[in-house]
């Protein structure tokens, strides 16, 4: 990746995990989710791995982009993860939601701007990745959905940043129906920064690395803590605590495991009713 006028134009350097790839490029680090086998779906060791390479940043860099390697940016949970927290206790999943939530913290309450470039598909929590970042550019045919109310469970840890992000109509809209949505819905709703096709994203994104380059890192830092401490409501319930003990209820809940259940063996979860071909509402 090359960023056009980006300080030190030395050739990137790669460094490769098992979950992620982070490719440096002047000041710029670009993390990139590197389960394309599954569609960079997250699970325990993806969620740790992210997290210590947005809380372990290097000297100089002075941006961050997520991106995803395959054909979508994420799928949200991966099946074998939602499997093992069907096991799980209510302890137990209480630990991981906030586990997650840490990982969204990483990116909202860094000191450095984040971009986030999604494509193909931005499923369930990785919504939350683009919720908690600072930019976000979507390939116009991205699709989008929260599909956690389809499995029994609700969004519960990413349900503050969306908030903060998402107009609080097209949020119950999205996450109540659970159903898909295109980028230009995204954008229109305030998730999504900027849509445009394949041929122009590098472009936009240069261009946004760029008018961050060209401001001060000092200021820049002040900036994104003053948003923070405005958005911050004083006197409200722990969010972090209220909504990691929603979702660990709502997994260790009788619907939550018959949607975990009816997911992975590929059937219609016991509440699941449509309406006759001939009626309305």
């Amino acid at each position: 990746m090359g960023y056009s006028g980006c300080e030190g134009a030395h050739h990137a350097k790669k460094k490769v995990s098992a979950m992620i790839e982070k490719q440096i490029s002047g000041s710029v680090l670009t993390i990139w989710l590197n389960r394309p086998e599954v569609r960079n779906a997250l699970n325990q060791k993806l969620i740790g791995e992210l997290i210590v390479a947005l809380t372990t940043v290097p000297d100089g860099i002075r941006v961050i982009v997520i991106r995803g390697r395959g054909r979508a940016f994420c799928s949200g949970a991966d099946l074998a993860y939602m499997e093992q927290l069907g096991h799980y206790s209510e302890e137990e999943n209480l630990a991981d939601a906030l586990r997650l939530e840490s990982l969204f913290a990483a990116i909202s309450r860094n000191q450095l701007p984040v971009i986030v470039v999604a494509h193909g598909a931005v499923m369930g929590g990785g919504i939350g990745l683009l919720a908690a970042a600072d930019i976000v550019l979507a390939e116009t045919l991205t699709l989008f959905a929260f599909s956690e109310v389809k499995l029994g469970i609700v969004p519960a840890v990413i349900s503050p940043y969306i908030l903060m992000k998402m107009s609080k109509s097209r949020a119950y809209e999205f996450m109540l129906t659970g159903r898909r949505f295109n980028a230009s819905e995204a954008k229109e709703s305030g998730l999504v920064t900027v849509t445009c096709v394949e041929e122009l994203l590098e472009g936009v994104l240069n261009q946004y690395v760029n008018e961050l380059l060209s401001a001060s890192p000092d200021a820049i830092a002040r900036c994104k803590e003053m948003l923070q401490e405005v958005s911050d409501r004083a006197g409200q319930v722990d969010l972090r605590q209220y909504t990691a003990r929603m979702i660990a209820d709502a997994r260790a809940s009788e619907e939550g495991r018959e949607g975990l259940t009816a997911f992975l063996e590929k059937r219609k979860p016991s509440w699941f009713k449509a309406l006759p071909n001939d009626e309305t509402i």
